[in-house]
């Protein structure tokens, strides 16, 4: 059966008394080339472990233990994850299980205990409504991802790619650890049921821990002060939340070769970085 099939999908999805959650941000991928393209830009050689988020009805499942050496799959859907595990018994040669299936929420799962130290790729179509705290899990974790790609809605893509200018948290929380780009645009039509926007591939590759001598949470704090009202300029909002006279935030903005007058967004990471320094 052709799960990427509208059709086959439906007669699947009544056959076993499944319908799409809204409250899990179910929508089924039904498009082969994107899922060809969400395979390729993983790049999954044959020792990877690939742990994929809210597998639904397998499919990226399927595509991706062709070519990883072995594939955890975290599904909430109690349901769902019963007919995975009722499908998962490819073998490799030693006879030992190239698929794990989890019924877990992934929020809550222990992924120390089911990774522990081994590197790992994340690959998934992810629930769109946790897009922001998936990524903090997995950029935040001692033992992170060596890449991660993701479906996710293209608006949230496009403000995670953001360059100075145009900048965010959300930006700022994953360009800190890694390079992300847009590997394609996926139309709603493109999934079952179809959603309201159109989606995209998201590869944030090259990820890595912090420089040692940046404090990760004094780094955030000064971030969050910095965005805490977006029509302020960055002195006003670091005079408000660190308690400094206007002058001192001036001479510590100037001091990193920026404006008085410039805002949190156009800020690079690298100059986020010079201000927790100064401010810290």
């Amino acid at each position: 059966m052709d799960l990427t099939n509208k059709s086959q999908l439906l007669d699947y999805l009544k056959q076993n008394d499944l319908w799409a959650k809204k409250g899990l941000s179910q929508n089924f991928l039904i498009d082969r080339e994107a899922l060809d393209k969400i395979v390729q830009a993983a790049e999954i050689k044959p020792d990877d472990l690939i742990v994929e988020i809210g597998p639904g009805t397998g499919i990226l499942t399927s595509e991706l233990i062709k070519s990883a050496g072995e594939v955890i799959a975290i599904e909430q859907d109690e349901k769902l994850a019963k007919l995975l595990n009722q499908k998962s018994n490819i073998k490799d040669q030693n006879e030992k299980n190239k698929i794990k299936i989890i019924n877990e929420d992934i929020l809550k799962v222990n992924l120390n205990e089911i990774i522990g130290e081994r590197s790992y790729k994340v690959v998934a179509n992810i629930p769109y409504h946790i897009t922001s705290k998936i990524l903090e899990l997995f950029l935040s974790r001692e033992n992170k991802p060596e890449t991660m790609v993701l479906l996710v809605q293209k608006e949230v893509a496009e403000r995670i790619c953001a360059k100075p200018g145009e900048m965010s948290v959300l930006a700022i929380s994953v360009q800190l650890y890694g390079q992300p780009e847009i590997v394609d645009i996926v139309p709603k039509e493109s999934f079952f049921p179809s959603p309201k926007v159109d989606s995209a591939i998201l590869k944030v590759d090259r990820i890595q821990a912090i420089d040692t001598i940046l404090n990760e949470k004094d780094f955030f704090r000064c971030v969050h002060i910095g965005f805490a009202a977006k029509r302020k300029t960055l002195v006003n909002n670091l005079m408000a939340g660190i308690g400094l006279e206007r002058q001192e935030v001036v001479d510590i903005i100037k001091s990193i070769g920026l404006k008085e007058t410039v805002r949190a967004q156009e800020l690079s990471i690298e100059e986020w970085k010079k201000l927790t320094q100064k401010i810290s």
